[in-house]
C-alpha cells in the first residue's frame, strides 16, 4: 500500500509566532494598517476552519495516522509544547490536540538548534540588525526542510499516513522519498483568499 502524507500549506497565526509576534505585527500594520492586520486575521482563522473541515471529510483512521508540525522539535516535550501554544489560543496546535485526542500520533518534527538559528535572524532582522537575510534564510530553510524529509521517511511506516502541516516557504515535496505519496489538502475558498 506505501506510505500517504497529506500536505496541508500553513499560514502561522500570531500565538505561533510567540515572542516575535509583536514586531511583526508592528510592522504589519506600519506597512497596511490596523484594518488590514484584522482582515488578515480573519482569513487565517478562516483557513483553519477549512483545514479542519476538509480533514474531517477524509475520514482518516488515526490510529495510522502520523502528525508532523512546523516549528515543533525534536525534543521529548513535543505533547506540552502543543497544549501550551493551543492554551494561549493556537488554531493550528487546538487542532493537532483534536488529531491526538482521535489516535493520531504526534512527532517531532524540527532540529532544534536550526529553529534557533533561524529564531535569532528573524529577531535580528526585526530588530533593525542588518542580515542577509534572504540568503541565510534560505539556507536555513533548505537545512530544515532536509531534516523534516528525514524525520518523515525515519518515522512514518508502511500502510500509515502522515499529516505535515508546513509553512508556504517549504521546499519538502521534492526531497522526500519516492515511496511516500503526496497529496495536497484543497481548501479552494480559504487559499483563494490570500491570493
Amino acid at each position: 500500500m506505501g506510505r500517504q502524507l497529506i500536505y496541508i500549506p500553513i499560514i502561522h497565526t500570531e500565538v505561533d509566532m510567540g515572542s516575535m509576534a509583536g514586531s511583526l505585527k508592528k510592522e504589519y500594520m506600519q506597512k497596511y494598517g490596523i484594518y488590514k492586520w484584522h482582515q488578515h486575521l480573519k482569513r487565517i482563522n478562516d483557513l483553519w476552519i477549512s483545514i479542519e473541515e476538509c480533514l474531517n471529510q477524509k475520514h482518516l483512521c488515526y490510529r495510522q495516522v502520523k502528525i508532523y508540525q512546523d516549528g515543533l522539535p525534536v525534543c521529548g516535550n513535543e505533547l506540552q509544547i502543543v497544549q501550551d501554544i493551543a492554551q494561549r489560543g493556537g488554531r493550528n496546535h487546538q487542532l493537532l490536540l483534536k488529531l491526538i485526542s482521535k489516535g493520531a500520533t504526534l512527532i517531532g518534527t524540527e532540529d532544534a538548534a536550526l529553529l534557533m538559528k533561524e529564531y535569532h535572524l528573524i529577531k535580528n532582522t526585526t530588530m533593525g540588525k542588518s542580515v542577509e537575510k534572504g540568503t541565510i534564510r534560505q539556507n536555513y530553510m533548505a537545512e530544515r526542510d532536509i531534516f523534516i524529509a528525514s524525520r518523515i521517511h525515519e518515522t512514518l511506516k508502511d500502510r500509515e499516513t502522515g499529516i505535515l502541516f508546513l509553512g508556504m516557504l517549504h521546499k519538502i515535496v521534492e526531497i522526500l522519498p519516492s515511496d511516500i505519496v503526496v497529496e495536497y489538502l484543497t481548501i479552494p475558498s480559504a487559499i483563494q483568499k490570500f491570493n
